[in-house]
């Protein structure tokens, strides 16, 4: 039987933090099991939900996690950061067939593609999860360093409490310059 990885990321589209890639494998001794702990696409999912699910995970799979923190995202781009993912965690895992959640694969080859893959394909579920609640519990990490910020809320994402953070302190270690700067402009008035 041939392993399937799925692939999906979260923080894609956050103002502030890294961008997280996970690459799941199920353990064969686990199938049975794994299809019955509520998998689902991470955004469907209590943050609560997603934990516990996420602690079975990490006992009934293999999985690798890629980071790029936010200055690396501005310097080379975010659709350079998911080749890159992309390709290390098709190294990591070599005998498999691969799922991305999407519709493009950054040129990377034999990495199959499926618009919203992380609702219909489990293995994705579950990466979804585990970049999900990877990134989330870093996010609340950062929150005390930034309290002002409200990050163990929002988690970095533009929404009123963070673009209003934003135009009141200023940008930090964590602000992604290239998100802000066209997000900033086009969101900070929409909210008066």
């Amino acid at each position: 039987m041939v392993k399937i990885c799925g692939i999906d990321e979260a923080g894609r589209g956050a103002l502030a933090g890294e961008l997280v890639v996970a690459g799941c494998v199920f353990k064969p001794e686990f199938i049975d099991e794994l299809l019955t702990i509520g998998l689902n696409d991470s955004k469907k999912l209590s943050e609560k939900g997603r934990e516990k699910i996420f602690l079975k995970l990490e006992k009934m799979s293999d999985y690798l996690v890629v980071y790029f923190r936010n200055t690396i995202i501005d310097e080379i781009g975010l659709s350079e950061c998911l080749r890159r993912a992309l390709k290390v965690i098709k190294n990591h895992f070599k005998e498999c067939d691969f799922i991305y959640d999407g519709n493009c694969d950054y040129g990377v080859k034999n990495i199959k593609t499926i618009i919203k893959a992380d609702a219909s394909v489990l293995q994705v579920s579950a990466a979804s999860i585990i970049a999900k609640v990877s990134r989330d519990r870093q996010m609340r990490s950062f929150d005390k360093i930034y309290p002002s910020f409200g990050y163990a809320k929002h988690k970095g994402y533009g929404v009123k409490a963070h673009v209003e953070a934003l135009a009141k302190y200023g940008a930090n270690d964590l602000t992604r310059k290239s998100f802000c700067v066209k997000n900033l402009e086009k969101n900070l008035f929409d909210f008066t």
